[in-house]
């Protein structure tokens, strides 16, 4: 008896450490789901508008004003999409870089450094979309404005 004691008093902690995992999951799966629907979603962005209105777009989602809470998903789909284009087109360019790093570069530089961003952006956003559809990180739940 005593040991069933010490057993249920064992797994108590273990209960609470294991809903306090499941709550930092549902919490990491949502910003996963964001990065990867805005990832699936931002090449045919790219398509339509061109790659610096589709990162600021998708910048203007990530950080929206003062009412709404800031989407760590989509800020990480910017600052790895930066961190991937810039070193290749720029190897001084230091990694990591900020979220509107790469939005930046392409406002100060020319319509060659742009198509060259773009053709790396899309590349990296195939592979990603393989990934995050391997991963089933397609769906995205934020609403669509615009």
């Amino acid at each position: 008896m005593k040991a069933a004691k010490a057993l249920d008093h064992s797994t108590e902690p273990n209960s609470a450490r294991q809903a306090d995992d499941t709550q930092a999951d549902k919490k990491k799966s949502s910003h996963a789901k964001a990065f990867g629907g805005q990832a699936k979603k931002l090449p045919m962005r790219i398509r339509a508008a061109g790659l610096g209105q589709a990162l600021a777009f998708v910048r203007a989602k990530a950080k929206p004003g003062t009412e709404q809470k800031v989407n760590p998903g989509l800020i990480l789909l910017l600052e790895r999409l930066g961190g991937w284009v810039l070193p290749r087109l720029d190897p001084a360019t230091a990694a990591p870089v900020s979220d509107d790093a790469l939005l930046r570069a392409i406002l100060d530089n020319d319509a060659t450094f742009l198509r060259r961003a773009t053709l790396e952006a899309m590349a990296w956003l195939e592979w990603v979309n393989r990934f995050a559809e391997a991963e089933d990180l397609g769906d995205d739940d934020t609403p669509e404005h615009g």
